[in-house]
């Protein structure tokens, strides 16, 4: 399990060069007019761990496979994209099918790159998005409501609890607030999500800056880290034409490149960890002498579940799993260094897996 991020924003922000930092491809065009991007572009990355890398080496793993994730460059929204401006409500539907929000928001001054407002503004650009995703909501919900009348008549539950989920998101976004600030009973988790409401995605804030400020950022990237830090969001900062030249340098190359710029490492990682926050999940590995493999979990899953994530037999004949945490592999020289100091465990149907664990599952055909 990986998760998909959809790269928003206003044009000429830097969505489709962050995109090709990302894929280290030239797929997305980045060119300075608005609407370069029509159809969504989608490329899957290598999540970077480390860890993987170690512990290939202490098992001799012939093959390494990282951890996925999937990014789609969705198209520049403008204001009034909820009805329809600019390509507005194609790129509503795109944004509907990912996972989280990468909000990149212009923090950079540079009179080449036309700005669709004419000015440099990071905080009302993010308030142009959310107003377009909350109009949306809103629009959605209310044909939604009206098709749920001669259920409702009907005493249909599950009518019902849709109706009254919607009734709770429309009363928050008609108070000029996300969806996502709607507090949700467990019951009601399930239905909520298939709701697939814009205003529910979590959103990670990337603020684009200059090559000279990538390190320390500058006055914009600060008023959209008040800005999430009041939302309760998050934020990084990046140089998308750092990253996209990056992508492009030899290991050794771009370590020194990054080195150079008093970065200690590419904006990628920091953009995937934030990920992996903002929508809890976290990763565990299986190692052997034939691969070494990461696997991604929602923060908090059971033992049977993550093993279901390598193959649905695993998760239905689940017996136990055979655990060692990371750092008792590396530190014991591996699996039978652990198992001969103890630090191999066996683990039932009632373990939380953590975050880093080596796991082995046994399991009934």
């Amino acid at each position: 399990m990986g998760f998909k991020m959809g790269i928003v924003g206003l044009p000429n922000v830097g969505k489709s060069t962050l995109f090709n930092a990302l894929t280290k491809t030239a797929a997305a065009q980045a060119a300075n007019f608005p609407f370069c991007t029509i159809e969504p572009n989608v490329g899957e990355v290598n999540v970077p761990d480390q860890r993987l890398d170690t512990l290939a080496g202490i098992a001799k793993s012939a093959n390494i496979i990282p951890a996925r994730m999937t990014f789609v460059d969705i198209a520049g929204l403008v204001k009034g994209a909820s009805q329809g401006e600019g390509l507005g409500n194609q790129f509503l539907a795109n944004i509907r099918e990912v996972d989280a929000i990468a909000h990149v928001l212009r923090c950079f001054e540079d009179g080449d790159v036309t700005h669709v407002e004419g000015r440099v503004d990071p905080v009302t650009d993010a308030d142009t998005i959310e107003t377009e995703l909350m109009l949306a909501d809103l629009e959605s919900i209310e044909k939604r409501r009206a098709n749920l009348v001669r259920k409702l008549k009907g005493n249909d539950k599950e009518a019902q609890q849709q109706d009254r989920l919607l009734a709770e998101a429309q009363a928050m976004l008609e108070d000029g607030k996300p969806a996502r600030l709607v507090e949700v009973d467990d019951e009601d988790l399930k239905a909520w999500k298939m709701l697939q409401l814009l205003t529910t995605k979590p959103v990670l804030y990337v603020c684009n800056v200059a090559e000279d400020e990538s390190a320390t950022g500058n006055e914009h990237s600060a008023r959209v880290a008040e800005m999430a830090a009041a939302q309760g969001n998050s934020h990084v900062i990046i140089s998308a034409k750092i990253e996209e030249e990056i992508s492009q340098l030899e290991a050794e190359e771009a370590e020194m490149f990054l080195g150079e710029m008093g970065l200690e490492e590419p904006g990628l990682d920091r953009l995937i960890r934030a990920g992996y926050g903002l929508l809890h999940l976290e990763t565990y590995f299986t190692v052997g002498p034939k691969e070494a493999r990461a696997w991604t979990i929602k923060v908090g899953t059971m033992a049977p579940q993550a093993a279901g994530v390598i193959h649905g037999d695993f998760e239905r004949g689940f017996i136990r799993a055979e655990t060692i945490a990371y750092d008792d592999y590396v530190a014991n020289n591996g699996e039978q260094g652990a198992k001969e100091a103890g630090k191999m465990r066996a683990e039932g149907k009632g373990y939380e897996v953590k975050d880093g664990d080596v796991m082995h599952f046994l399991f009934n055909t």
